[in-house]
């Protein structure tokens, strides 16, 4: 499916056009994903206000993980069933929201940039993985599919840029240029990260069964919330995808 007639300056209509294939739903009917998008953001290096996120969430996280280990929370099992179902192996290849809560016993949380922050602490305090990614590189609007293994993902090794194709089946965020997103929510490619130049994001937050509805729209309140806190002004929406 082409739509690269949607422009990104457009953002309710790039929102409307975002897409889970039919063969995504097959492999996990129950998966949703939260949508957010903002313009008008100001982006900088962590701050007061991203580590007073961060320093709650490792706080949080550390209560629960003191008699929890990551892989017996009920959503990150369902992630990791969902990462085998695709071939993926979450031993190796963890999903994002628990990739990260392993980091927090020993290092803590790391201290990105202000954008990047808030989102990996909403993430670690609501145990489910978000992504944010520039809107201004997209290239047509985001569709969750499997990939064929002939789409492009560019990303980085040993300094230098790399372009790599993922293996047929694995799922996958994807615009008209590439993969956005490897293994559902593990590696974004370098052409959308965030930078210390973005103003306009897409925030995806991933659920499964165990994570109902009104989790998911808690999530993502507190991340509009802040947002909105870090960036007066900013303009967002938000679409629930199925």
């Amino acid at each position: 499916m082409t739509t690269g007639t949607v422009d990104t300056a457009d953002m309710g209509a790039w929102l409307e056009a975002v897409a889970v294939d039919a063969a995504v739903r097959e492999l996990r009917p129950d998966y949703r994903a939260l949508v957010v998008v903002a313009e008008g953001l100001v982006p900088g290096p962590s701050d007061d206000t991203s580590e007073k996120l961060l320093a709650g969430a490792e706080e949080t996280a550390r209560e629960w993980l003191a008699h929890t280990a990551p892989e017996d929370h009920p959503h990150l099992a369902a992630w990791r069933e969902a990462f085998r179902a695709f071939g993926a192996k979450p031993q190796r290849t963890r999903p994002s929201a628990e990739a990260l809560l392993r980091r927090v016993p020993a290092a803590g949380l790391p201290r990105v940039d202000r954008l990047t922050d808030i989102y990996n602490a909403i993430s670690v305090a609501h145990v489910l993985p978000l992504g944010g990614e520039d809107l201004d590189h997209y290239r047509g609007p985001a569709r969750l599919v499997r990939a064929t293994g002939e789409e492009p993902f560019e990303t980085t090794g040993g300094g230098e840029s790399v372009t790599e194709h993922c293996p047929p089946g694995e799922v996958v965020w994807r615009d008209d240029a590439g993969v956005t997103c490897r293994r559902w929510n593990w590696r974004q490619c370098a052409r959308t990260r965030l930078t210390l130049a973005t103003t306009r994001a897409v925030f995806i937050l991933d659920a499964l069964g165990p994570l109902d509805d009104p989790s998911l729209t808690a999530a993502g309140d507190a991340l509009v919330t802040a947002l909105g806190e870090s960036s007066p002004g900013a303009r967002l929406a938000s679409r629930l995808v199925r």
